[in-house]
């Protein structure tokens, strides 16, 4: 997690090296200060303006140390006013600095202020920029971060300062522009961003064992159970660890088709399971292997899938079901049929009565966080595609070649993807499918969420 306790001596603090967050105001700026020093430090309001002078403060990013540094909104006006001063002031701050974080709101857009200042950075920082697109929590943020790759300062690291999402991105995006772990002198334990608690969501309909599963692998009776289904109605979050690494088990209610829920206190537990959803790294969707795969199962991986999370899918009350490899062999044909968007989806077979497979499923959870957190190098990728592309070429509809220039990774959690070329609107979607499938099976993303997203090709430096 990031964040430690600030409260270093002004000596210590100016001993590190020094980061300073720029942006225009109410883009979170604030709120990033407030994650990186581990406390609520900096107001923080919807109103722009907020913050007017700098504020420093002891920064933590994992093994990370640094000086973090706050400013005021960054805005065009008149030198002797007020928003004048305040922009003097983040000036003052870039050209004391060892890296600069460039902020824009995702979900806002790009603005023409921020594409003035993009240019004002390219043209004064001395020091290296990394562009962050704040607020990139959810879909309702894709078109704002690909946008922001037209500002010219390279591939945005998708972040949710809120949330503390994608805090693994921008560590990776920073280590190479501030010192080793150990070099600063007031550092702490090195912590390894994969070390981070593992968010799993147990999802299912009700009655197949959820809360059952949770207590077996805590091996206490922590959870409410019994034959009546329906017992778990908040979504519950347990701290845990397997084999010395650290899980939040999240029990839910189980969801009936919507057309069924008619009880207000039901409607409001299922709400609450979606929301788990929305906050986990991986979802355990769980089924009854005494009754199999249903119309509602799916629908509950579709929208786990629609959200971007991982998805594993676990046969349940494995004991005692019947003909098994002949259940499997069913239950595997109908996923690969009813996710069709996503193939390979992990099915294991488990008992949470007896335990059996359960270490092999949280293995198979921390195994497919890894793939969905996974950054794949601008080089591989670009030789992966350039292959891709030879081997089986884009149509020429027309007679008119679709040209394919290159691809980037634009986030993670999901992997997310950019394709960069021209007469992209003729592309057919089944070729949009066979690099996408391509992409699993040749760089490790199998069974996991993969998004692709087309763009025009053009230069952001005629801006």
């Amino acid at each position: 997690m990031a964040g430690t306790e600030p409260g270093g001596t002004a000596g210590g603090l100016a001993r590190q090296a020094k980061l300073v967050i720029l942006g225009r105001p109410n883009v979170g700026k604030s709120t990033l200060f407030n994650r990186l020093v581990g406390k609520r430090v900096a107001l923080v309001d919807d109103r722009p303006g907020v913050t007017r002078d700098r504020r420093e403060g002891e920064g933590r990013l994992f093994d990370l140390a640094f000086t973090v540094v706050d400013t005021a909104g960054l805005e065009e006006a008149e030198v002797e006013s007020l928003e004048g001063r305040m922009r003097a002031q983040s000036a003052a701050a870039l050209a004391d600095a060892s890296v600069a974080l460039f902020l824009v709101d995702a979900r806002a857009g790009i603005t023409e202020g921020d594409r003035h200042f993009a240019r004002w950075l390219r043209e004064e920082a001395r020091v290296p920029v990394i562009l962050v697109a704040n607020k990139a929590e959810g879909r309702a943020a894709d078109a704002g971060l690909l946008e922001a790759f037209a500002l010219g300062l390279g591939e945005p690291v998708a972040l949710s300062a809120e949330h503390g999402e994608g805090l693994a991105d921008l560590f990776a995006a920073l280590a190479p522009h501030l010192p080793p772990p150990g070099a600063a002198e007031e550092g702490g334990p090195a912590e390894d961003p994969e070390a981070a608690p593992l968010q799993l969501a147990i999802v299912g309909r009700p009655n197949a064992g959820k809360s059952t599963l949770i207590n077996r692998l805590l091996g206490e009776e922590r959870l409410l159970t019994g034959p009546e289904a329906g017992i778990t109605r908040d979504a519950i979050r347990i701290p845990w660890s397997f084999e010395g690494r650290p899980v939040h088990l999240i029990d839910t209610a189980g969801q009936r088709r919507r057309a069924k829920v008619e009880d207000r206190l039901e409607r409001l537990a299922v709400q609450d399971a979606e929301r788990a959803v929305d906050f986990a790294e991986v979802v355990v969707l769980l089924l009854d292997a005494t009754r199999g795969l249903e119309a509602q199962d799916l629908r509950i991986a579709d929208r786990v899938l629609a959200e971007g999370r991982a998805l594993l899918v676990a046969l349940n009350k494995w004991d005692v079901a019947e003909d098994q490899s002949r259940l499997f062999n069913g239950v595997r044909a109908a996923l690969e049929e009813g996710l069709a968007q996503v193939k390979g989806v992990p099915l294991l077979a488990v008992s949470a009565r007896t335990g059996k497979g359960l270490d092999a499923l949280v293995r198979a959870a921390f195994d497919a966080r890894a793939r969905w957190s996974r950054r794949i190098p601008t080089a591989k990728l670009n030789r992966w595609f350039e292959a891709a592309i030879a081997r089986t070429p884009p149509p020429a509809p027309g007679g008119r070649r679709i040209r394919l220039r290159y691809i980037t990774q634009a986030r993670t959690r999901p992997p997310t993807f950019i394709v960069f070329g021209t007469r992209l609107d003729a592309l057919p979607r089944s070729y949009e499918r066979y690099l996408v499938n391509a992409l699993r099976d040749e760089l490790d993303l199998g069974g996991i969420p993969v998004r692709l997203t087309l763009r025009s090709a053009r230069n952001p430096f005629d801006a």
